[in-house]
């Protein structure tokens, strides 16, 4: 097709395993399809920004400035800040100290320092004389921020308490008295914080650690807290529900990218499962002094697997951990093998989220096709926080022909290994899954009509419609210019690689005002180098359509030096003829032509 309508065509992304509707070129079954999506994303448009105009309505709590105690409180921690981290504490502070409630999602990679930004907004919190619930996920990380909270904090008049099933009926019957009592400033727990039965004195900040690892009902209590009191997302790879939130501007959203000093990126090795590889791999990493995460995600066989860990290899003292111990066991298996007093921690996937212990710094995932992608680059995520080189192992069955998603996901793990890599896993997470239940069941059958692309771009504009904001129609501009010939396009030796010469294609396509062709201009320059004269032609091209765009012109044609313009299906003639080109030169031609369209 011309590439001069590149940006009608984008990659098809589903919902769900059902296959796209076909239409034929020229019929009307796809307008009809597209105007039913429009009308459709019209709503949720609707219920976004509804949500999103009752907490800009709402007076929340506005913190004071930070305090001397605030300063001190943040002197103190060890490491040293990374830019990006810098800038998110920054954006988080300046949304509590604002009168509306705060909804932030914080997108940083596994070990990148999420969680100081957390800590830091919940000590300005309680230093307002607000609580704090931390919601997480699993018993096991909310064990290891309970640690992490008290030390920080053993220093100033802060009460931090534990909500899950390591406390006993009698401690948490004490915790919830004391949260409704307000003698408990923060609390943190599993979605135990989230039942009917908790109440708060003065809650004034909830911190969501992995969000995606919470069901749908979570999810729903989650948006009512969201109009009421001021909420920070924690997340490595944001669900393509809660990116595209942040990405249209639904919610406010800080990336940390910079890594943090000394870190390497993890190896990761995709190999068949073979027993003198896990063997090695384990030997290897107990002579230099660390510890390994052996996953094996199934309860029922995980003793039988314990058992030929121990043959292969004797002088490893190996714990098991999984969900359905007892609580009090798996929090002992979890202490020691913090404290260094076992080797190798065989696990479900329990330790998926947040387990930071610096000292392992290789994992082997067992079966590592029956894992989905961000969960592989979660489990990834436990190593390499470090300054050790750490490895990862992804145990393939040894004879299963994979399935073309499985070797999707497991290229992109080898693919994505660089630090800070959780954004793009997630964008490439939806290539493979598909868009799945975007905003709710009733949107994915318009998801599946349009692929998730379209649907972004009509949902972004009824946002921006709904917002007042002045939505620039595109006129489809059809030119036909003969003296062009085949100069009108990207030089091979200019853009070599050709998905990169279609991506400049759509975006020029894509432009509609002069300030877009100016941003490509300047990133072509960048990226490539000086612009060639073919490259300058097509950028004159492109700027010609907007032009004619906003004129309402249809068809710019040259035929024997004449210019013939088409608006409204009708020629214009300009003095009562079709004006002759004087000019020889493309470039000046190009100028000629702009010049009698401005006269129109």
């Amino acid at each position: 097709m011309p590439v001069s309508e590149a940006h009608l065509v984008s990659k098809y992304v589903g919902a769900g395993k059902a296959n796209p509707p076909l239409h034929t070129l020229g019929g009307t079954r796809w307008h009809k399809a597209k105007e039913q999506t429009e009308a459709a994303v019209r709503d949720v448009a609707a219920e976004m920004l509804r949500i999103q105009a009752i907490r800009e309505t709402q007076s929340g709590h506005a913190c004071k400035p930070d305090t001397q105690w605030q300063r001190e409180f943040e002197s103190a921690f060890i490491y040293e800040e990374t830019r990006d981290q810098i800038t998110a504490i920054a954006d988080t502070k300046a949304d509590q100290e604002r009168p509306k409630p705060m909804d932030r999602l914080i997108c940083g990679d596994v070990g990148f320092g999420k969680t100081e930004v957390a800590i830091r907004a919940a000590f300005k919190c309680v230093m307002d004389g607000k609580q704090v619930a931390i919601l997480v996920p699993t018993t096991v990380l909310a064990q290891q921020h309970f640690n992490n909270f008290r030390e920080r904090m053993a220093d100033y008049p802060i009460r931090v308490e534990l909500l899950s099933r390591f406390r006993t009926k009698g401690e948490a019957t004490r915790v919830i008295q004391d949260l409704a009592a307000g003698t408990v400033d923060i609390v943190i727990g599993t979605h135990r914080i989230v039942q009917d039965d908790i109440a708060f004195k003065d809650l004034g900040l909830v911190v969501i650690d992995e969000e995606q690892r919470f069901g749908v009902l979570h999810k729903e209590k989650f948006k009512r807290l969201r109009t009421m009191v001021d909420v920070l997302t924690l997340s490595a790879t944001p669900i393509p529900r809660t990116l595209y939130l942040a990405l249209t501007g639904a919610r406010d959203m800080s990336t940390i990218q910079t890594p943090p000093h000394d870190r390497l990126p993890v190896e990761t090795i995709a190999t068949p499962y073979d027993e003198r590889t896990i063997r090695d791999a384990i030997q290897r990493e107990l002579n230099r002094g660390g510890q390994v995460f052996f996953l094996h995600n199934r309860v029922t066989t995980i003793d039988t697997m314990l058992a030929k860990l121990k043959s292969l290899v004797p002088s490893a003292r190996i714990v098991i951990g999984h969900g359905q111990m007892h609580a009090d066991d798996l929090e002992e298996v979890m202490t020691q093998f913090v404290n260094g007093e076992a080797d190798v921690l065989l696990s479900t996937t329990i330790i998926e989220s947040g387990l930071d212990i610096p000292n392992a710094n290789t994992i082997i995932i067992d079966r590592a096709d029956r894992f989905g992608l961000s969960e592989l680059y979660q489990l990834r995520g436990r190593v390499g926080r470090y300054k050790h080189q750490a490895y990862a192992y992804l145990l393939l069955p040894r004879h299963a022909r994979l399935l073309t998603d499985v070797r999707k996901r497991i290229s992109a793990m080898k693919q994505y290994a660089s630090l800070g890599s959780g954004f793009k896993i997630a964008m490439r997470d939806l290539e493979i899954r598909g868009a799945g239940n975007l905003l709710g069941s009733e949107q994915s059958g318009h998801i599946t009509a349009v692929g998730f692309e379209l649907y972004c771009q009509l949902l972004k504009q009824s946002v921006g419609a709904l917002k007042g904001e002045k939505v620039k129609p595109r006129v489809d501009v059809r030119i036909a210019l003969d003296f062009l010939g085949d100069t009108n396009a990207l030089p091979e030796n200019y853009v070599t690689e050709a998905h990169h010469r279609i991506e400049i294609y759509r975006k020029l396509a894509q432009a509609t005002d002069k300030a877009a062709l100016d941003a490509l201009q300047k990133e072509m320059r960048d990226r490539f180098g000086p612009l060639p004269p073919p490259v300058e032609l097509l950028l004159a091209v492109g700027e010609l359509k907007i032009l004619a765009s906003e004129k309402a012109v249809t068809v710019i044609e040259v035929e024997a030096d004449k210019l013939k313009i088409t608006r409204r299906g009708d020629f214009i003639q300009l003095g009562g003829k079709f004006p002759r080109l004087t000019k020889k030169d493309p470039k000046a031609r190009l100028k000629e032509i702009k010049r009698l369209l401005l006269a129109i």
